[in-house]
């Protein structure tokens, strides 16, 4: 199997973009979607990762990071920790390094295949309004260094197109793809795995939700299941 690029998939909305994204530029054929299992606090996610790279027609597959729950502790790891993030601290949702090791594990697998970059959907925003501190471009820039010295190779690329958007530009994006309909419909973003609008407490369903309220406003043409409920809410 050959591939030109290669996309770490959640199937969350960020990283579905990501695909959206990548089977415009290289073509379905080309693409590899790839998530990770490690025990995470809901499967639901895996289940749209696939349902996902099935609407792309792209091959999916899935690699075993089970260990994770082994070596860190995390609130997105198994399904018994309450969410919480204490003001000064980081969120007991992030798990440690867990970017990183998901892109060199991609880029790995992506040089194996002939392609010449992987796709993640990290935003600064995350990292800023989250305490993810493997969301930044400088982060990613340190990982892809790295790659390019594992294969002796300057031109392979750790691509974040979304890393300094906004959630509503995101939104924005996937309009303009032809994909966002679909993607509102069937990602999950809830670290509950609730779908569509969520569980609207998590961080993550909060900053989410913001931005999509603030597009709803913008595109009163716009329609999608839950619209209403978005429009209603008080972020």
């Amino acid at each position: 199997m050959n591939k030109k690029a290669v996309v770490v998939h959640s199937g969350g909305m960020d990283s579905s973009l990501c695909l959206a994204l990548a089977v415009k530029e290289f073509g379905a054929s080309n693409v590899l979607s790839v998530s990770f299992t490690y025990n995470q606090r809901h499967a639901t996610e895996l289940d749209r990762a696939r349902k996902i790279s099935d609407y792309f027609k792209v091959d999916h597959v899935e690699i075993n990071l089970d260990c994770l729950s082994k070596i860190t502790e995390s609130a997105l790891i198994g399904s018994d920790k309450k969410i919480e993030h204490k003001t000064g601290d980081a969120p007991n949702t992030l798990v440690v390094g867990r970017n990183g090791l998901m892109a060199r594990l991609a880029g790995i697998h992506a040089q194996s295949l002939g392609a010449s970059c992987i796709y993640l959907g990290v935003m600064e925003l995350e990292a800023a309004n989250s305490g993810y501190r493997d969301c930044s471009r400088a982060y990613m820039d340190v990982i892809q260094t790295a790659l390019r010295m594992d294969f002796a190779d300057e031109s392979f690329e750790i691509r974040t197109p979304l890393v300094s958007m906004t959630k509503k530009e995101t939104m924005e994006m996937g309009l303009n793809l032809g994909v966002l309909e679909f993607l509102l419909e069937n990602t999950i973003t809830c670290y509950e795995g609730i779908e569509k609008a969520g569980c609207l407490k998590c961080p993550a369903c909060k900053l989410r939700n913001s931005g999509l309220k603030i597009f709803s406003l913008e595109h009163p043409e716009f329609k999608y299941s839950y619209r209403d409920q978005i429009l209603n809410l008080i972020v």
